[in-house]
């Protein structure tokens, strides 16, 4: 299996769509987690090999699942075929994810360009949503998944938002994995609305402008209180960030694998973690 890998650079700015040719979403994903065996076991798949070898494991883990159109398209099949698929790739991962010990996993479901997709296309992929908020929840709350969701929300129907706050309400007190799923999110749209919130602070007299540095601003993040990621994996063999974490991503790893997203299973997971184990993370310092 091709592994391509590259470091992320502080400033790296990758704007666009989260795949320029097909849309990487499993947020139709039936992210259910029922009957995982315990961390470092087997749970669809062998024991994480990684884990098994005593090396580093990342706190937090992030995907850009890319490749769903093009996996469907090999195949003579519709887009929806690969979305679906995608979904199945999706419930692998936080599977894989649980066994090998990550604590955050943050996955690139629907970028805030992807709305420009065929309205058809939309209809499907947001009536996906709806179904697996109301049929998933409770067996994500069972496997100890904690959710959350970044990204404007507000361009959804009413009835997504609230099954999106419920979602997020029912699983809050879960600790096991916390599933993070970017919807609607676009890295530079955060980061702009992150400098509203600072200024308008500012202008309230509950933030002093010269007292704003990197972690007073990224208080004001989608992702305040979470630890950034420490590998981004991204599939289809496209090497960019695609507008997803750019902040955050600062001294991430970067993980570019040659396989479409409906194929990604526990061997491309533990793969990347083994890549991830062998880098040596200076975040910027000198190595003597």
């Amino acid at each position: 299996m091709p592994v391509i890998t590259k470091r992320a650079a502080p400033g790296f700015v990758s704007p666009g769509f989260v795949s320029e040719d097909d849309l990487s979403t499993a947020i139709a994903a039936p992210l259910v987690v029922a009957d995982v065996p315990p961390i470092g076991t087997s749970a669809g798949g062998p024991p994480n090999p990684a884990r098994a070898a005593g090396v580093i494991v990342p706190d937090h883990v992030a995907i850009i699942m890319d490749g769903n159109g093009r996996w469907a398209k090999l195949r003579g099949l519709p887009r929806v075929a690969g979305h679906r698929e995608g979904s199945r790739a999706v419930r692998r991962t936080v599977e894989a994810a649980i066994r090998s010990g990550v604590s955050w996993l943050t996955i690139y479901a629907f970028s805030s360009e992807n709305w420009r997709r065929p309205a058809g296309e939309i209809m499907d992929l947001t009536g996906l949503l709806r179904r697996y908020l109301r049929s998933e929840v409770a067996e994500l709350k069972q496997s100890g998944v904690r959710m959350r969701f970044i990204g404007d929300r507000g361009r959804f129907d009413s009835d997504i938002q609230g099954d999106l706050a419920a979602a997020e309400r029912d699983t809050e007190a879960n600790a096991r994995l916390n599933l993070t799923i970017a919807l609607s999110y676009g890295a530079r749209a955060e980061i702009a609305a992150a400098a509203r919130a600072a200024l308008a602070a500012v202008h309230a007299g509950c933030l002093d402008a010269g007292a704003l540095g990197e972690e007073a601003f990224a208080s004001f993040l989608a992702t305040a209180g979470m630890p950034d990621p420490d590998l981004i994996i991204r599939t289809s063999g496209e090497q960019r960030l695609s507008n997803f974490l750019l902040w955050q991503a600062a001294y991430a790893e970067l993980v570019f694998l040659d396989v479409f997203w409906p194929d990604f299973d526990h061997t491309h997971f533990d793969a990347a973690l083994k890549e991830f184990a062998r880098r040596e993370r200076r975040f910027g310092a000198s190595k003597d």
